[in-house]
C-alpha cells in the first residue's frame, strides 16, 4: 500500500531500528516505547488489522508468531516473560492501519491480570 507508514519502513523509505527480519516478517523498535523493551512485529504483506489478516491469509498470523517466538528465544526474554498486543480499530487504539503486534518486555508489566 503506497501511503502505509509500515510498508515504507519495510522498503527502507523511512528509517527504523530493525531488530529482526526474515523472508516474511520485519521487526523494529517502537519510537514511543511503553516498556523498557517494545518491539513492533509486522508481516511484509500488507493487511489492515489482524481480523483482515486472519480472514485473508491465516498463515501470515502464524508466520508473525513464529518470528516473535524466535526473537523471544534468541533474546532470552521468555524466561522473565513478555506481552504480545495488537490493537484493532479506533476504539482499540490502532493508529497505523497495517497489522502489527507489540512485544513488550524488560520490566514488570501492569494490568491484564491472569
Amino acid at each position: 500500500m503506497e501511503d502505509c507508514l509500515f510498508c515504507k519502513i519495510i522498503k527502507g523509505e523511512i528509517p527504523s531500528t530493525k531488530v529482526f527480519e526474515n523472508e516474511n516478517v520485519f521487526a523494529f523498535k517502537d519510537i514511543n516505547p511503553l516498556a523498557k523493551g517494545h518491539i513492533l512485529f509486522i508481516h511484509k504483506k500488507h493487511s489492515h488489522d489482524v481480523v483482515e489478516m486472519t480472514q485473508k491469509e491465516p498463515a501470515d498470523v502464524a508466520e508473525v508468531f513464529r518470528a516473535i517466538s524466535e526473537f523471544a528465544l534468541d533474546q532470552k526474554i521468555k524466561e522473565d516473560g513478555f506481552r504480545v498486543v495488537t490493537n484493532i480499530g479506533k476504539h482499540g487504539g490502532q493508529t497505523v492501519y497495517h497489522t502489527h503486534f507489540h512485544v513488550l518486555f524488560g520490566e514488570q508489566l501492569k494490568g491484564f491480570g491472569a
